[in-house]
């Protein structure tokens, strides 16, 4: 049962005023109440009745089934309510009961006065008897006085007499099921007895006036000072006090009781010692009305707020400046009764019998007193008693209902007869019959005429007459019957047991109303909140008291809240706090000039003073009471407000904040979807009343939250971009800097206090914007590697030369994100912090460190002061102790005043977004933001909102190297072309700890460049590209020396791979002269892998780097101006040859066989058909004397002396060189194009043979050649001076170089014979004819030879001419030349590498010289079988097939280009003639 003095069945309870007595304390107090509640409803059928004959008036038996339901409170009812005796019955306290702990009993003596019993225990409870006595004097009005021992175990040896009026109750452990029940029906049974003599009382005054007429709060009606008829009257009255307030102990109870002048409880004659002065002129706290006189009597004290004018306007029975006719109106006691008169009196006098009957519990006899006295009170025009009998009956028939009793609807309950009345209730009683057939008659028939019969009741409470209702009890009723009303429409217009759970013992509702239509549902809504609001307090602050303005708010507000209102409910909370505050500050007030301080002293608590730590004495709240109460009020009024709070999924504001991603980014959404929520105006100003509220208190933890809480609902809440968006907040800077200084102020005074440390929490949850690491120097960097990249894996620790086509990770830049999360352990890791505030104040940040997770990392801490709207860095350092995974997650982050909370990063800017969509209404579009992001899809804004973090990867120690020294004079060096030099370098190891023992060297020159970017070009033909490769890779600039043959390359590498702590190595390299070379780079990659072997590297590592920086300068030595190739016609003299040409040294000579020596010798005798050629310009451009000397693989070789500036040409001979596939592809070096397949569209097939031609005769002659020069330093001889290659590769050849170099695939030998097949000997007209007689028989024999590897189906065709004459006459040989069968014939097929004769018979027939040449013709492809599968094996399977495979590609790119794959065939002419001289031999 709650303590709701608002509950619609108010008037039927019992009130039973619970003090405490002896020594206890707060919590055994509270759970002794608790207990007592638990039993507060007592059914008569339980209780005993009296046995005393005049003291059965309301006995028990006469109704069973009744019940009497207890309001248990612990404060006495103010005078202003007492007041309202004996219209309000139930106002006034009709049992006191005393609670004592039995278990203090024994411990120590209560009271020294008391004296006497054998032991503490004894003595005790004399004592408690004795203080029983001051209660009975001191509440004299109240009937029945109790002393209850909780926990008390009785004696067994020597029993404790107990006095009469003092229970006790054992242990919980040693109850039983009818214990507390048994105590509360012995006290319902004193209470039914001496209501017999409280209703006597009553029946024998002469005259009851209503609230507020006649009589004062102390007086009594009957003349008698005490009720309680078991003792004797004193003589004494109650005393009434000149400011109208009883103690404060008495109006609220505190633990423990607060000690005054006249001992535990006040005296009947104590008054306050010091005069109330209100803040303003008169309050209803200083000085509460008690009659109506009163309340009419006061100014008005201005106007108040517009709800309050509005609420006035609807209850003209309360308007300001309204004066009664009471005043002037002449009694008529003094002319003798008469009838109407004693119907008046008659019918009060029931209607106050038919409450104590209500609160007795026999609601049978108090609906016939009440329906008696209702019908009197309408004949006379008696309003105020008419609906106060009409509210009893209503009260009676829902009790009746609750309790399942069935029961007949009073005639005078019934709404007047109407014209068109009674059709319409009928329509609705079968209405309600067909919506559910099961619901009882009667409760039906109620149900229908319950909305009637409260509007009847408020117009006859409101009705302007003689009499007047105060706005207290008015204000109540009407709150109490809209929670009728809405208990009502909560269970969808159905009188049923939820609702009578809800009516009489305050259940809360289970569902919880939205502000979605319920148009069907009667009574509606709109009608019970335009009916609720006319309970609204007037303006004039006489009229109530602030207590009662409270309660009066807090009931409306309730009903608003159950009702789903929440914004009217806001609005009338917001006025409660307002109330609250004029209230507090002058309690605070008063209680400032109690201890003699001034009443602006500031936020320090009266309590602080006193030994107390919550900060609360100016209302004298205990310990707790402000945690668990006012910031849960304060905190539903904000929240129904749309106030962007720190915690809005928690009403308590001592929650446990959650600083995790998931958790700052929930915040994040619930304060967005509360900034597109109400109006921030109205937001701001009440947090301005709350923290005023706080300060009245003084509340500090309000303070900080509320101030904390305004500036954070006066900024933008966004995280402004590079666009500058406007982020300035809604209130002035001078209001910023003193909500800051606020803060500031309250916490450190917190601190001073000894209250502990109460900060407030940091209104900007974007403050921490982004953490950069901030890069090591180039030196320093570690760069990451994999060990797949190094070159020649399988021996890591060596280096070698690296594939410039292969990606080489410790040339290139290391990437810059990758290098950016790379720590070092044990080295000092620099971050860089960007911190942003969007306000116009300076925010001070006391400390501030970074938040990491994974290997442990000491991070520094530093302060800083953030200024005024701007965004700014700091710079923070920390050391990883360890090797691992490192992620900084944010910072944590204190500043000035508020809490130490973790904040992640957010680097992108985001701003929130209203939603377009409507998803739902009111406080359920806050509702939807509340719950988890896996229940509710997030808003497209919420999801670009991401916390970002810093991944790290901190690797293991690693040395530092730098170049220590270079056998280079100050870095630089001058070269020759072709010229190649060497030079030193020694690192040194700076590390005292780490040694290195991987080293890997990588270069770089300025001839790359322009490499690479010819490379990439498209336009590059396939040579070219091959040109540019063949440099990149073959023709290194910079390299690592080469070792000696008698060098140990394991332990010099070893030896020379490694660097001890402190200590040097030295490294070798070579440098190249190349057109172009100006500068180079060595570049050393070091790292410490701690590894016994190569092959136990990880495959990640990291290394250092360090380079040397090279200026060189290049100049001309050896130039080849002009290259030419030219054939030989016809034999050279020997002796001109050998003195042209040196042939091969005599160790060349001994070195070989003798076959060898023969072929050589036959190789010499250089022909036409062998040899060619080879002419070169050779221009010496050093100031200096040049040898030249060329050397082709034959053994021949030419040695020129150049003078400086000259030009000379030099012969050699060279070999003529025969092709496979002079049409082959042109090679990439690159890997990466090796499998590219590139046909250039540009060009025809015709250049792109020939260009391939050109290519492969080219690389064949460049293999056979070498040149070397020396430059003379001393003399001619050309000793001790530069050496170097010339560069040969300027080398281009024409169509014609090709023809004079070549040999064609097939071969063509012609030779004439005799008759006889033998060779024409002795008749040789030269070296190159032959001489045969006219009309003599000779064979001319044609021999073909196939030099490829594939078959060929030749076609011979013989071309007869005469020497020396025009074509049209040389090719007319028909009588002088002829032959035995035909010139052109088809020979058979001739296989790779084999040859093939055919003899044709001719004559001839005249003198002269003949030429015979002779071409082949392929008549067809050739076509390779498909591979056998019966006799080839697995490995001969796979071999045939990716030859074939590589074959038909082949075919493909030729068809392309016009090759062999494609139709054309092709065809080969006779190198030379075979020329024939025709004599006339023997004539």
């Amino acid at each position: 049962m709650t303590p709701d003095p608002l509950l619609p069945i108010a008037p039927a309870r019992v009130k039973a005023l619970v003090l405490p007595i002896g020594r206890i304390k707060r919590e055994r107090f509270n759970t002794f109440v608790e207990r007592l509640n638990q039993d507060h409803v007592v059914q008569l059928r339980d209780i005993s009745p009296d046995g005393r004959p005049n003291r059965n008036m309301f006995s028990p038996l006469a109704f069973p089934a009744g019940a009497m339901i207890y309001e248990l409170m612990t404060h006495l009812p103010p005078p202003s309510h007492l007041a309202l005796v004996p219209f309000d019955l139930y106002r006034e306290p009709l049992v006191l009961i005393a609670v004592a702990d039995g278990t203090e009993l024994g411990n120590a003596v209560f009271s020294k006065r008391h004296s006497g019993g054998r032991t503490v225990a004894e003595a005790n409870i004399r004592a408690l008897d004795q203080e029983l006595e001051e209660l009975r004097d001191h509440y004299h009005r109240i009937s029945v006085h109790r002393v209850l021992i909780f926990d008390y175990l009785p004696s067994k040896e020597n029993p404790i007499p107990i006095p009469e009026g003092i229970v006790t109750i054992p242990p919980a452990e040693h109850h039983k099921r009818t214990t507390m029940k048994t105590v509360m029906c012995d006290i319902s049974s004193l209470v039914l007895a001496e209501m017999t003599t409280l209703a006597k009382a009553y029946e024998a005054r002469s005259f009851i006036d209503s609230p507020g007429q006649g009589m004062r709060a102390g007086d009594d009606a009957t003349g008698l000072a005490r009720r309680n008829s078991q003792y004797a009257m004193p003589t004494g009255s109650r005393s009434t006090s000149t400011s109208g307030l009883p103690d404060r102990s008495h109006v609220r109870m505190s633990m423990p009781p607060v000690p005054s002048k006249g001992g535990v409880f006040p005296s009947s004659n104590s008054t306050p010692g010091r005069p109330s002065t209100p803040v303003n002129g008169r309050s209803g706290l200083s000085n509460p009305p008690t009659t109506f006189d009163d309340i009419t009597g006061g100014n008005d004290s201005g106007p108040g707020s517009p709800e309050q004018t509005g609420a006035s306007a609807e209850r003209p029975g309360t308007a300001e400046g309204f004066r009664t006719q009471s005043h002037d109106r002449v009694s008529v006691q003094g002319f003798g009764p008469n009838e109407r008169w004693r119907n008046k009196t008659k019918s009060r006098i029931q209607i106050v019998l038919g409450s104590l009957y209500l609160q007795a519990g026999r609601w049978s006899d108090s609906i016939r007193d009440l329906c008696e006295a209702a019908t009197i009170s309408k004949s006379i025009n008696d309003h105020l008693w008419y609906g106060k009998a009409l509210e009893l009956i209503l009260i009676n028939l829902l009790l009746l209902g609750w309790a399942g009793i069935e029961f007949q609807i009073p005639t005078v309950v019934l709404p007047p007869p109407e014209k068109g009345a009674a059709p319409i209730l009928a329509a609705a009683i079968q209405e309600a019959e067909n919506r559910d057939p099961k619901q009882p008659r009667w409760l039906r028939n109620l149900q229908i005429y319950m909305a009637e019969l409260l509007d009847r009741i408020i117009g006859s409470y409101s009705r302007i007459s003689a009499e007047h209702l105060p706005p207290l009890p008015l204000s109540e009723a009407i709150i109490r019957f809209c929670r009728i009303s809405t208990a009502l429409h909560i269970a969808d217009g159905q009188l049923n047991q939820q609702c009578l759970d809800m009516i009489v013992l305050g259940k809360l509702p289970e569902k919880i109303l939205t502000t979605s239509p319920r148009f069907n549902i009667l009574p509606k809504r709109t009608q019970i909140v335009t009916t609720l609001f006319r309970a609204f307090p007037a303006s004039a602050s006489e009229l109530l008291t602030t207590v009662d303005r409270v309660v009066i708010l807090s009931g409306i507000a309730s009903v608003l809240g159950v009702l789903g209102f929440q914004r009217k409910k806001a609005m009338v909370v917001r006025e409660l706090v307002s109330v609250l505050i004029g209230g507090l500050v002058e309690a605070r007030t008063r209680g400032a000039a109690d201890v003699g301080i001034h009443p602006a002293a500031g936020l320090v608590g009266l309590n602080g003073l006193n030994g107390h730590s919550n900060g609360a004495s100016s209302l004298d709240l205990a310990e707790g009471d402000i945690e668990h109460g006012v910031d849960a009020f304060l905190g539903l009024l904000l929240k129904t407000y749309g106030v962007i709070g720190d915690n809005l999924t928690s009403d308590r504001p001592d929650a446990a904040k959650d600083d995790s991603n998931a958790g700052l980014l929930s915040r994040i959404d619930q304060q967005s979807a509360a900034r597109f929520f109400g109006m921030r105006t109205v937001k701001l100003n009440v947090l301005r009343s709350c923290i005023n509220f706080s300060e009245a208190l003084p509340d500090f933890g309000g303070v900080l939250r509320f101030s904390s809480d305004l500036l954070r609902t006066a900024g933008s809440g966004v995280a402004p971009g590079p666009k500058r968006e406007d982020v300035y907040p809604a209130i002035t800077r001078e209001e910023q800097i003193r909500l800051a200084s606020n803060i500031f102020k309250t916490s450190n005074l917190s601190k001073r206090l000894g209250l502990g440390e109460l900060t407030a929490e940091y209104w900007d949850e974007f403050l921490l914007r982004g953490i950069e690491l901030r890069p090591l120097p180039a030196t320093r960097t570690p760069a990451p590697h994999t060990k797949s990249l190094l070159p020649n894996a399988v021996t890591a620790r060596a280096s070698r030369d690296v594939d410039p086509f292969i990606y080489n990770p410790f040339l290139k830049q290391p990437d810059k994100a990758a290098v950016d999360k790379i720590l070092v352990a044990g080295e000092e890791a620099n971050f860089r912090l960007t911190l942003q505030n969007p306000y116009e104040i300076e925010v001070e940040v006391e400390s501030i460190r970074l938040d990491t997770e994974g290997v442990e990392f000491k991070t520094a801490v530093a302060s800083t002061v953030i200024g005024p709207y701007r965004t700014q860095k700091l710079a923070i350092s920390g050391v990883p102790k360890g090797a691992g995974a490192l992620k900084v997650t944010g910072a944590i982050i204190k500043i000035r005043g508020c809490r130490e909370r973790r904040f992640p990063i957010f680097p992108e800017p985001w701003a929130p977004e209203n939603e377009t969509k409507i998803k739902a209404i009111g406080l359920g579009s806050l509702s939807t933001h509340s719950t988890s992001s896996e229940q509710q899809p997030l808003s497209p804004s919420f999801e670009r909102l991401k916390p970002a973090h810093l991944d790290l990867n901190v690797i293991a120690a690693q040395p530092v190297v730098v170049v220590k020294s270079s056998t280079l004079p100050q870095t630089s060096v001058m070269i020759l072309e072709g010229e190649r030099q060497a030079f030193s370098v020694t690192l040194q190891n700076l590390s005292t700890t780490t040694p290195v023992d991987f080293l890997l060297f990588s270069f770089q020159d300025s001839t790359q460049s322009p490499l690479q970017t010819a490379l990439d070009s498209r336009d590059a033909t396939a040579a070219e590209l091959y040109e540019y490769e063949l440099i990149l890779a073959k023709k290194q600039a910079l390299r690592l020396r080469p070792k000696s043959n008698g060098d140990s390359s394991d332990d010099n590498g070893k030896k020379k791979r490694y660097i001890a702590p402190g200590q040097t190595a030295t490294v070798d390299f070579e440098i190249l002269g190349k057109p172009g070379l100006t500068n180079g780079v060595i570049q050393v990659d070091y790292a410490y892998l701690g590894v016994p072997s190569h092959d136990e590297i990880g495959e990640n590592f990291y290394t250092r780097q360090v380079s040397l920086e090279l200026t060189v300068t290049v100049n001309a030595s050896v130039e080849v101006a002009r290259i030419d190739i030219l054939p030989l016609h016809g034999s050279i003299p020997e002796p001109l040859w050998m003195g042209t040409v040196t042939k091969r040294s005599d160790q060349q000579k001994t070195s070989s066989d003798s076959e060898e020596e023969e072929d050589e010798e036959e190789d010499n005798t250089m022909t036409p058909d062998t040899h060619c050629l080879l002419l070169l310009d050779l221009r010496n451009a050093w100031p200096s004397h040049m040898t030249v000397e060329i050397v082709s693989d034959d053994g021949a070789k030419v040695q020129e002396h150049i003078l400086p500036g000259n030009t000379s040409r030099v012969i050699l001979p060279i070999k003529r060189v025969y092709l496979e596939d002079p049409h082959a592809f042109i090679p990439a070096l690159n890997p990466s194009r090796q499998r590219q397949f590139v046909v250039s569209t540009k060009i025809s097939p015709e250049v792109e043979r020939a260009n391939r031609e050109a290519f492969w005769y080219r690389e064949r002659i460049l293999d056979s050649l070498r040149g070397t020069w020396r430059a003379a330093e001393n003399g001619m001889n050309g000793k001790g001076g530069r050496s170097g290659n010339v560069e040969l590769r300027a080398m281009r050849l024409t169509s014609r170089m090709i023809e004079a170099v070549k040999i064609d695939e097939i071969g063509i030998e012609i030779n004439v014979l005799d008759s006889s097949g033998q060779n024409v000997d002795g008749r040789t007209h030269n070296s190159r004819s032959q001489v045969v007689g006219v009309d003599e028989f000779v064979q001319v024999r044609i021999r073909v030879t196939n030099r490829t590897q594939q078959p060929v189906y030749p076609l011979l065709r013989l071309m007869p001419a005469l020497c020396h004459r025009p074509l049209n006459v040389a090719l007319d040989f028909t009588r002088k030349l002829a032959w035995n069968g035909t010139l052109q014939q088809v020979l058979p097929m001739i296989k790779g590498k084999g040859s093939l004769e055919t003899v044709l018979g001719a004559t001839a027939l005249c003198r002269g010289e003949f030429e015979i040449m002779a071409s082949v013709e392929e008549t067809r492809a050739w076509v390779p079988p498909p591979p056998g599968s019966s006799s080839a094996t697995g490995d001969d399977k796979a071999a045939e097939v990716k030859k074939r495979r590589e074959e038909e590609q082949h075919m493909r790119m030729n068809a392309v280009f016009g090759g062999e794959g494609g139709r054309e065939r092709r065809i080969w002419h006779s190198r030379r003639p075979c020329r024939v001289v025709v004599k006339d031999i023997g004539r």
